[in-house]
């Protein structure tokens, strides 16, 4: 089966495509928008207009998918500054995906040459040109984060996996652990995410917690570093969230469990866990 019947473009509210995941039993974005989610999600929190001043940035994309977050980054530097030179990191799981974005030109909504760098990035896994050097690896990220040079770190991290209790592998302790590693001391992480699970997991692996400002639904995402300075500040009700039943995190302690075997080591130490069930915690925040 071509790429191209095993993703079919659906439209968006802002009139770009995304693509649905049988495997996963979710869009790879929200229906508010694809490349508004990458946009909003992802280079906004992570201040890329402005880091775009320095000369040289350093960027890791977690599942690259269809390239929007690395094309939304390219175009929000570039635009600031056309000169800075940037440094690619893109980890995804099924070659079929970028390769189906290519397939029906789904690059063209952005500006020159980004439609043209991330077709030959899609097509030889790596482009070195005047201002971009840029490697996409296909496989497990559990294992192909371990790949990057053990010294090299990122400005900015971008961590888009399908949602923890559909894709709990790339939301655990260990795995976000390996990650840090890679963030330099002043960067940031970026994710939709605002599930405690997973924010406990980033402070498990020494990095600091803000919210970001929800797009296309009510719930958040996350901007950690390991410097608190310019995060935006927890709610109350999320701090108390961060105490729940909610917030222990998923663990895969030699970073090759499936799912399954996931999904239930957390929810048995859940049942012995003597935090606060959550639903107390949704009943006191009256939420349904």
């Amino acid at each position: 089966m071509s790429e191209q019947n095993l993703f079919l473009p659906q439209l968006t509210n802002d009139g770009s495509y995304t693509f649905f995941s049988a495997e996963f039993g979710e869009t790879f974005h929200s229906q508010s928008g694809a490349i508004q989610e990458a946009e909003s999600k992802f280079v906004q929190p992570l201040q890329l207009q402005k880091q775009a001043e320095k000369p040289k940035l350093q960027l890791i994309d977690i599942c690259y998918g269809l390239g929007y977050n690395t094309a939304a980054a390219l175009k929000a530097i570039w635009q600031i500054n056309p000169n800075c030179q940037i440094e690619l990191f893109a980890l995804e799981l099924d070659a079929t995906v970028p390769a189906a974005a290519k397939a029906y030109n789904l690059m063209n909504n952005w500006p020159e040459p980004i439609p043209q760098i991330l077709s030959q990035l899609v097509s030889q896994c790596q482009i070195q040109t005047k201002n971009l050097k840029a490697t996409l690896t296909i496989g497990d990220a559990r294992s192909t984060i371990q790949q990057l040079p053990s010294n090299w770190q990122a400005d900015s991290i971008f961590l888009d996996p399908f949602s923890p209790p559909n894709c709990p592998q790339l939301w655990t302790v260990e795995f976000l652990a390996k990650v840090a590693k890679h963030l330099k001391p002043e960067g940031k992480l970026a994710t939709y995410s605002c599930s405690a699970a997973v924010r406990s997991a980033l402070l498990a692996a020494g990095l600091k917690i803000g919210a970001t400002t929800p797009v296309g639904r009510r719930s958040p995402g996350t901007i950690a570093s390991f410097i608190a300075t310019d995060l935006p500040p927890l709610s109350l009700q999320e701090q108390e969230h961060l105490q729940t039943r909610a917030a222990i995190p998923y663990r895969d302690p030699n970073l090759c469990d499936e799912a399954n075997i996931i999904l239930h080591r957390r929810h048995l130490e859940q049942q012995t866990s003597s935090l606060e069930p959550t639903s107390q915690w949704k009943k006191r925040w009256q939420m349904t």
